[in-house]
């Protein structure tokens, strides 16, 4: 077991009153408005010849305030991990604005660019392959800070390197070790570490527990919230296992074919989703409960998510939902409109959905 490792308890819900009071009146720290990002699909070999794009992330807006954790879900190929990218400019994006804590990263030359790096920083989805197997966690750590022109201390015995691995639940030992010589959950409290040690004020965290073992992925998400509690941290979670999302996100975002289509609160999404696509979601769900199970209403969808190089033409879903509606969904692109305070959602009948008045019309054995 790990150092500082308990055993693994089921994650219960973040309390509605708690989520509201740590961000109702934050300010807004991240913007992100109307983002792209179109890969060219090229064509040729003595002339090179581009023949199309793949939409990778196709005009999402979306705001974090101050503090708050805010989750993006959807299936594998959907955009969330390029759209957390083109956040901190690890991809270039195609068009649209970011905006963080007033400045448009996507307009800054290299090297205001890697000033305001400091403060944005990202933790990978596979601890292993993010962290270079030839260095010590000392170098690890430090490495990032030398780049920023931070102090690192006095080697090993330095108090601001202590603190860091005290700050993940690993021991001082653990500096002169490599990355090979921990567990997988070992491995991404160092990513935590080294992600922290430049003082950030924003983490993007791709998928920070999925390459990880059941039993340690609830010790994980318990150090980002205590560090977010102790350290006024802003999140922007990346993640496909929605009960991880539900823990630890004050707010959530659904992200299908590179579009955001629905948002709202944590407990708003979950108590009440409103696009179909959300609602297929969190249907395919496990309740540990064998008499809601069984009686719980299953939302199948039919057919494969379509070519981000092709998507369809007026709602991205129609070829897939169950409530489509002929002409309109096939030919017009819906907005992402608010439905209540804080809930948006980019369907044109997620208000006849919501009261029940259009039934879904087609059913297959394929579940997502």
């Amino acid at each position: 077991m790990e150092h500082g490792a308990h055993e693994s308890e089921p994650l219960p819900d973040r309390p509605a009153a708690e989520l509201s009071a740590a961000t109702k009146d934050a300010e807004i720290l991240l913007e992100v408005n109307d983002i792209k990002v179109h890969f060219p699909i090229r064509k040729g070999v003595l002339i090179d010849k581009v023949v199309g794009h793949v939409y990778a992330v196709d005009g999402v807006s979306l705001a974090v305030k101050r503090g708050e954790t805010y989750g993006l879900v959807g299936e594998s190929g959907c955009g969330k991990t390029t759209l957390g990218r083109a956040i901190l400019r690890l991809t270039e994006p195609t068009g649209g604005s970011v905006l963080f804590d007033g400045v448009n990263v996507a307009d800054l030359k290299p090297e205001p660019l890697r000033q305001i790096r400091r403060r944005m920083q990202m933790v990978f989805q596979d601890p292993l392959s993010s962290l270079d197997p030839r260095q010590s966690v000392q170098s690890i750590l430090e490495e990032g800070m030398r780049a920023h022109g931070l102090q690192t201390g006095d080697g090993a015995g330095s108090k601001r390197l202590r603190d860091l691995l005290s700050a993940v639940g690993l021991p001082t030992s653990a500096l002169r070790k490599f990355p090979h010589e921990f567990s997988g959950g070992q491995r991404q409290r160092i990513g935590i570490a080294r992600a922290l040690a430049v003082d950030p004020d924003l983490i993007v965290a791709d998928e920070p527990v999925s390459a990880l073992d059941v039993s340690v992925q609830a010790q994980v998400i318990n150090v980002l919230e205590d560090l977010q509690a102790d350290l006024g941290l802003t999140y922007v979670v990346i993640a496909h296992d929605l009960a991880v999302v539900r823990h630890i996100s004050d707010r959530v975002g659904v992200m299908y074919l590179g579009a955001l289509v629905e948002e709202a609160t944590s407990t708003d999404l979950y108590a009440n989703p409103l696009h179909p696509y959300s609602r297929a979601l969190l249907s395919a769900v496990p309740v540990p409960d064998p008499v809601v199970e069984d009686s719980r209403e299953r939302i199948l969808l039919t057919g494969d998510l379509p070519s981000p190089a092709n998507p369809p033409a007026g709602c991205r879903f129609h070829t897939r939902c169950p409530w489509r509606q002929p002409t309109r969904c096939d030919t017009e692109r819906p907005v992402l409109t608010e439905f209540s305070p804080g809930h948006r959602v980019a369907c044109h009948y997620a208000a006849q959905i919501a009261a029940g008045e259009l039934a879904p019309h087609r059913v297959s054995e394929t579940v997502i």
